[in-house]
């Protein structure tokens, strides 16, 4: 196993694996963890970059050119060893390009950076898919952090929750028993822009807004220091817990699980982008610790 690569700046550390380029731990200035403790009775994930693949593809195959490829939930970037790029005291660079073993799964030749950056009191997150060949690349990315439920500030758990930057009106996608997207859907659980946190509303997986209006949501406490959590570039965002877990995952997604009986190609499935021959997509996020 890799080491991980921490960075600090004096307000924030972060510590970043490696073996999927995932973002391990995130501290304030004082030390105190602000991301999930890994208790592997319920998820002994961190945050877990999705690609090439977000969600349950039905039959977990999928389909290129009318041939199907084995292809398990999220995809297999978060199962890979990442090249470490570069290092410093606030910045990592974190790259996966195709072998052998992707293109039995994944036929396409790409690569796949993850760069971190402490700025002050936020860790930016950019990550990078690139096309170096002379077809189309299709491809669906997400981002997967867990953090602290509650935050290590003397809030009650039950007092915390997720405040959207506007108005969300849509009704949100249901999860089949395989982890594909029901065609039905369900009634939203905001009280207006507010999600009140209760183990109840993930009783039946996680919560997908499949067109999401916000670029940005709050974390935390009403009374205490909260993390605002931004994604400008994604139209689709999971929230998500086991019930009893000390996390909550905030899941800024550009792709979505297969619809339930899926069959078709996979670049023509509902979430899927293309990236042009020579050409790169930018995905970001960031975490900001308010107050």
């Amino acid at each position: 196993m890799a080491e991980w690569i921490r960075l600090s700046n004096g307000v924030l550390g972060a510590a970043i694996d490696p073996h999927g380029a995932q973002l391990s731990s995130l501290t304030d200035g004082d030390g105190r963890e602000l991301m999930t403790d890994a208790d592997p009775r319920f998820w002994n994930g961190r945050a877990p970059i999705l690609f090439p693949v977000v969600g349950a593809p039905s039959g977990e195959t999928i389909r290129v050119d009318g041939v199907d490829y084995p292809m398990r939930k999220h995809g297999f970037a978060r199962r890979s060893d990442f090249a470490v790029i570069e290092a410093t005291p606030t910045r990592a660079v974190f790259a996966l390009t195709d072998d052998a073993t992707t293109r039995a799964r994944y036929p396409f030749a790409f690569r796949l950076e993850l760069a971190y950056t402490l700025e002050g009191a936020t860790l930016a997150i950019e990550a990078t898919v690139a096309n170096p060949a002379d077809v189309p690349l299709p491809a669906s990315f997400g981002f997967h952090p867990a953090f602290a439920w509650p935050l290590p500030y003397g809030q009650a758990r039950g007092d915390h929750r997720i405040v959207f930057a506007k108005d969300e009106p849509a009704r949100l996608r249901s999860i089949a028993a395989d982890g594909t997207i029901a065609a039905e859907t369900v009634a939203s659980p905001l009280d207006g822009r507010v999600l009140r946190l209760d183990d109840a509303l993930f009783a039946h997986d996680a919560l997908v807004w499949d067109e999401v209006v916000s670029q940005s949501v709050r974390y935390g406490a009403e009374a205490g220091p909260q993390l605002e959590i931004a994604f400008p570039d994604t139209p689709k965002l999971g929230i998500w817990t086991k019930p009893g877990a000390a996390f909550v995952c905030v899941e800024p997604w550009h792709g979505i699980a297969d619809p339930e009986g899926y069959t078709g190609e996979y670049r023509d499935k509902p979430g899927v982008f293309e990236v042009a021959p020579g050409g790169e997509k930018r995905i970001t996020m960031s975490v900001t610790l308010m107050g």
